[in-house]
């Protein structure tokens, strides 16, 4: 019998195999959140193309859950619109500890309800050229979190809420790590071409978040 003959390779300069080239990643950013916790939940996806623009929005209301499950939807969620648009490379990033280490095989899948949506998530990762998840804080997932918060204001008829994550948990504890609210502050201030200006000094660290609540004053 006559030898095979090797399976051509492309050669790069002075004849050595040229570097196989990886799929370009595109980007999910994945939240869950729920009020109460088992409560009222939603989920939120941002997609990003390889140049990092955002090419899809996802939000859903999902009924009455956990935040644990809320984000193994959006994980799902996020899976199955990379998959129905053929994209073979994903990179994810959440700011759940627990989804992202199950994921990655760190934490063991003890919950009867995230078992059967841990299994699809899997299940679906594995059918990528390229798959990775990775863990970040919550400043870097604020447009996915915005996202699942609006899915819950829509159905319940409440204004939009920016930022409203206290009932998440994470293996048993809070975010916010249970602390009591700062004491509230009234401090008077002007609103002037779109910008509203304190009227007095406020101590406050830099970078610190404050809520704002709006009330006109009455004219002298």
């Amino acid at each position: 019998m006559a030898p095979r003959t090797p399976p051509h390779r492309a050669s790069g300069l002075f004849g050595e195999p040229a570097p196989e080239t990886k799929p370009v990643a595109w980007r999910a950013n994945i939240d869950g959140g729920s009020r109460g916790n088992p409560g009222p939940a939603s989920y939120g996806v941002v997609i990003r193309d390889p140049r990092g623009e955002i090419v899809a929005r996802l939000k859903k209301y999902i009924g009455r859950t956990t935040n644990n499950v809320a984000e193994y939807y959006g994980l799902i969620a996020a899976l199955d619109y990379a998959q129905s648009h053929s994209i073979g490379a994903l990179r994810v990033e959440s700011d759940s500890e627990l989804l992202v280490k199950q994921m990655r095989g760190q934490y063991k899948v003890k919950s009867a309800d995230l078992k059967p949506l841990y299994e699809r998530a899997k299940k679906m990762s594995q059918t990528f050229a390229s798959f990775r998840i990775d863990h970040v804080y919550r400043e870097q997932n604020r447009e996915a979190d915005l996202l699942a918060n609006e899915a819950m204001d829509e159905v319940s008829g409440k204004p939009p809420v920016v930022e409203n994550r206290n009932s998440k948990m994470e293996n048993g504890k809070s975010k916010t790590e249970n602390r009591n609210p700062a004491p509230a502050i009234k401090v008077r201030a002007r609103f002037r071409s779109g910008v509203l200006y304190p009227l007095e000094d406020v101590d406050l660290p830099d970078g610190a978040e404050v809520e704002i609540l709006l009330r006109l004053a009455g004219k002298s």
